[in-house]
């Protein structure tokens, strides 16, 4: 299974990308790939909407030990020439390491690969509540109100909500649809909610605090849609 994920949020200047997203994906992909428990990998472009900009790479696990035996401090101890090189076009990295804490199909959940891949298109929150209550409150509406909508909303193909073991912030929410148009179509008006506060989603999302790149919706990059 893959109930851990490795996600890295981070920008490239325009004169690097092309070189970069070369060598990431088909050097340093394929090579986390080789490597004990790792079950899959996506790369995403974000700026399709949200706050978050650039890139995220996603990196699923067995469990997030996958990515702590050896760590990425140990494992950035040990890089190459060349993997320092790359790493080092990265413009204001971020990284956290997720456990899965609950997971829902969409209805189009059969449409992942035999690798069980992340979507084609992507809306992923990486943040902070403010309280135990607001942690409570947080989660009743997941448990009560998102998961279900999202369980039967078309263009959805899942959703995880995720907990760091690794991270500044402690929650993250990953939705999957097959594309950003059925996203935009189906659920954009869904999540207008967050700005009426008679509303569960109005109550709960302002007392969230935001990592700077969060929210932010993605396209896949690799594996190539």
């Amino acid at each position: 299974m893959d109930h851990g994920i490795w996600a890295i949020w981070y920008d490239i200047a325009p004169a690097d990308k092309t070189e970069y997203l070369d060598w990431f994906h088909h050097v340093h992909i394929p090579e986390k790939l080789s490597r004990p428990g790792y079950r899959w990998a996506a790369h995403y472009e974000l700026g399709h909407g949200g706050r978050g900009k650039g890139y995220v790479a996603l990196f699923a696990g067995e469990t997030t030990q996958t990515f702590l035996n050896p760590s990425p401090g140990q494992l950035a101890k040990k890089q190459s020439a060349e993997t320092k090189k790359f790493i080092g076009m990265r413009i204001n990295s971020a990284a956290a390491i997720l456990a899965e804490e609950a997971r829902i199909d969409g209805p189009d959940a059969g449409k992942r690969d035999a690798a069980m891949t992340t979507a084609p298109a992507i809306q992923l929150g990486h943040y902070n509540a403010h309280s135990p209550a607001v942690e409570d409150d947080l989660g009743g509406w997941y448990a009560q109100e998102r998961f279900p909508l999202l369980a039967k909303l078309p263009g959805c193909v899942g959703a995880r909500k995720l907990l760091a073991t690794v991270g500044a912030y402690k929650h993250a929410i990953l939705h999957e649809f097959t594309s950003l148009e059925l996203r935009e179509q189906h659920f954009a008006a869904h999540e207008a909610q967050k700005n009426d506060p008679s509303t569960w989603m109005g109550r709960v999302v302002p007392q969230l605090g935001h990592a700077t790149y969060s929210p932010a919706i993605g396209r896949r990059l690799w594996p190539a849609i």
